[in-house]
């Protein structure tokens, strides 16, 4: 098992109720905490030059912003600076960010190594998700890989990101095929946007495009 842990957690209870079960049931030998992503950085690095790395990160993704200024504010940061310290380190995303394509990002683009939704259960699975990681095998709740595998998510090309990206500024279908032209991407005709568009519309079931950048955004496509 993990001899050395950090969790990076901004809620007092769930930190401490992570904590005790690593200590009590896991008997991890040394577990440090955070409540600041900034603070958990340092740990990260005196634990590197003291020649004692971390091998497994716990952390939340969204971190409640107060009195103090951060220069790291979410756990997608933390997690890329962590990695540049300690390459090899293990993490396991402990969250409340139940959507499906967020999920697989954190996985496919964090190359994280297990996932728990924070809810009414989620203190009992972290034995589990520990045991799992350690053995070299990621870890997500057979519920949480269900709704990944059934959940039908369009899968925007690059082409499509960039048009609803634009969209969601406010520009107009000729002031976005104005600017492709300006930065040499191809296609940019006004024409082909607006197929585009309603091809994406269909694929979301959106009755306007208000309706569509609503829909990605909350679904964390863009």
């Amino acid at each position: 098992m993990f001899k050395k842990v950090l969790v990076a957690e901004d809620l007092g209870s769930t930190n401490h109720g992570i904590v005790d079960i690593l200590k009590e049931k896991l008997h991890i030998a040394e577990v440090q905490q955070a409540l600041y992503c900034d603070d958990a950085f340092i740990k990260v690095r005196k634990a590197k030059n003291d020649d004692l790395p971390f091998q497994l990160l716990i952390t939340d993704l969204s971190f409640t912003k107060d009195y103090r200024e951060q220069n790291i504010k979410k756990g997608e940061e933390l997690i890329i600076k962590t990695r540049e310290v300690i390459p090899d380190i293990k993490v396991l995303v402990f969250s409340i960010e139940n959507r499906p394509s967020k999920i697989k990002s954190l996985f496919k683009d964090y190359a994280i190594n297990g996932y728990i939704c924070k809810g009414r259960d989620s203190l009992k699975e972290l034995e589990k998700a520990m045991t799992q990681i350690y053995s070299g095998v990621n870890y997500l709740s057979a519920d949480l890989e269900r709704n990944l595998k059934s959940s039908a998510i369009f899968e925007l090309e690059e082409f499509d990101t960039i048009l609803l990206k634009k969209l969601s500024e406010g520009l107009s279908q000729k002031q976005i095929a104005l600017e492709l032209k300006n930065q040499n991407i191809s296609p940019n005709s006004i024409s082909i946007i607006e197929k585009r568009l309603n091809r994406i519309k269909l694929e979301f079931r959106a009755n306007s495009t208000i309706q569509l950048i609503s829909i990605v955004k909350d679904l964390g496509l863009i």
